[in-house]
């Protein structure tokens, strides 16, 4: 047992620079990625961008990672190590996406009314941020049953998928400044470069393709999408704006209520599910935080963002392992949160999304998801790698018929305008995507978790899950779209018939003990992932 320094925690050590560099730059892809959806998408007038919602996100996320860091300081006085390192934390990005595309952009083309889309979104997040404040009461018994590989093995889906994969692209669609930027993270944060003076590897990596992007303009190649009228465009956003209370405009958005409680509430528990396994991944890295704290600050930060303004949700990220082995501690979350606040309120944003590639910082998102992928087979026994991998294939079918449904979208048609049978023909199951991918965070969860039982020999365990499975289906919150009655009542009679299965073999079926090879350490292992 390690027992408590009588020194206080260092609030700022040499490593964060590290993470301080790369957590900031993701958090800037994610301000740029939200604005442009809001001026470009949803045509939101700017004085509404900059001078309500970006303000009001600032203040949310200056909240957010000002108390993880507080967080982090409490646990580590309490410890006393001098290693911990503060939850990550920001906008929810796949929530940013589902709100603007699912939420605010049907309503804003209904009404033709882009204010009318931002106040749905509003309401949406007022939802969604006590479904996060209640859940945040019964997670830590869903972290304790649950298999560790279900947990990390979701996360990992959602990684490869949704956080990895476009930015991987982004990088071989413009190489030169992608792939040289991606080999001087890798050298650093993987292959252990120092880099002159202990630059931080993230600033250089920017540096860097801020250079060939604005270099190339000099030959006429325009590597990037960097150009001189952008940036003087920019400026006019300058200013300073604090956030308001907007609660008029989330009253206003309750005339959408049945919208939006189709994916309020079924979002609300994937967020739930995703700070577990945020919250998992920080544990097995080595900071315990206590799971009911990090629940209700969301949803408390949350409500407070709403409140002024903010249609976004807060979340804790995946990728506490990274910045951790990158040095970060205490400082990183707190420094990141001040600047943003300052970015945010003196319009600042506008103008680095004028400076920086987009494609310059995406090989630190590629880095984060390939740490995080990696995490769900190396702090988990071998033998539960098959559940690892079945975890995954729902994020995968989630993340394929997104790229079906947009490129059909852009085309100006649909999955049933073609059909079903002749998508079928050219090998593209669409219907099996759409089964397997609802609900993908839940489902990713339930299967590996039946898949580690089953493999433990556990199969009154593994039956518990698959009814459990079942009841979420039966209720549209896995393998469905919308929240209702008997919504899939296949998928939700086949969960019932595996359970059935499984609590016959657990008490007629003969089984074969586990094999030798796995050894102790690895029991020890299995046992941790359901800590007391």
């Amino acid at each position: 047992m390690t027992t408590p320094s009588l020194s206080k925690p260092k609030i700022w050590v040499p490593g964060d620079w590290n993470a301080f560099f790369g957590f900031g730059t993701n958090i800037l892809v994610n301000l740029l990625t939200l604005t442009a959806l809001l001026r470009y998408v949803l045509k939101m007038p700017d004085d509404i961008v900059f001078g309500r919602i970006l303000p009001a996100t600032g203040l949310m996320l200056c909240l957010s990672t000002v108390y993880y860091a507080w967080l982090a300081y409490k646990l580590a006085l309490k410890t006393g190590r001098s290693d911990v390192c503060a939850l990550p934390s920001g906008t929810s990005v796949p929530h940013m996406f589902v709100v603007v595309f699912v939420i605010m952009l049907p309503i804003s083309l209904k009404t033709g009314d882009p204010i009318k889309g931002w106040e749905a979104g509003l309401t949406w997040v007022f939802i969604q941020s006590f479904v996060l404040m209640i859940g945040g009461f019964i997670a830590p018994i869903i972290r304790k049953i649950t298999p560790r590989a279900a947990l990390l093995g979701t996360l990992a889906g959602v990684s490869i998928s949704f956080i990895s994969m476009r930015p991987a692209v982004e990088m071989f669609m413009t190489p030169i400044i992608g792939v040289v930027c991606f080999a001087i993270i890798l050298l650093s944060w993987f292959g252990g470069v120092r880099y002159f003076k202990g630059i931080p590897a993230g600033l250089i990596a920017i540096a860097v393709g801020s250079l060939i992007a604005w270099g190339s303009n000099l030959f006429g190649a325009n590597y990037g999408g960097m150009s001189l009228d952008k940036l003087s465009q920019s400026f006019s956003s300058f200013g300073f704006s604090i956030p308001l209370p907007a609660f008029g405009h989330i009253f206003s958005g309750f005339e959408f209520l049945g919208v939006i409680l189709v994916t309020a509430i079924p979002f609300g528990i994937y967020d739930l599910v995703e700070a577990l396994d945020n919250v998992e991944s920080a544990a097995v890295a080595g900071d315990e935080f206590p799971t009911t704290r990090v629940l209700t600050a969301d949803g408390v930060i949350s409500l407070i963002g709403c409140c002024l303004g903010n249609p976004f949700i807060n979340a804790v990220y995946i990728g506490h392992p990274g910045w951790k082995s990158m040095g970060g501690r205490i400082g990183y979350s707190a420094a990141t949160g001040v600047v943003v606040i300052l970015f945010c309120t003196f319009g600042i944003v506008s103008l680095m999304s004028s400076l920086i590639p987009i494609v310059a910082i995406s090989p630190i998102l590629l880095y984060i998801g390939m740490l995080i992928g990696a995490q769900a087979f190396q702090e988990t026994p071998k033998r539960h790698a098959p559940a690892i991998i079945l975890a995954l294939t729902p994020h995968l079918a989630a993340w394929g018929k997104m790229l079906i449904d947009n490129s059909l979208g852009a085309a100006g048609t649909n999955a049933a305008a073609v059909g079903l049978d002749k998508l079928g023909q050219v090998g593209v199951l669409y219907h099996g995507l759409e089964v397997m991918g609802g609900g993908a965070i839940l489902s990713g969860v339930i299967l590996p978790a039946i898949a580690v039982f089953i493999i433990d020999r556990s199969f009154v365990k593994a039956g518990a899950f698959a009814v459990t499975g079942g009841v979420l289906t039966f209720f549209g919150l896995m393998h469905g779209e919308k929240i209702g009655i008997a919504e899939s009542p296949v998928m939700a009679l086949t969960y019932l018939l595996v359970a059935g299965v499984l609590f016959g073999c657990a008490k007629y079926a003969t089984t074969e003990p586990l094999p030798a090879a796995h050894g102790e350490e690895e029991e020890e292992l299995g046992e941790a992932a359901t800590p007391a």
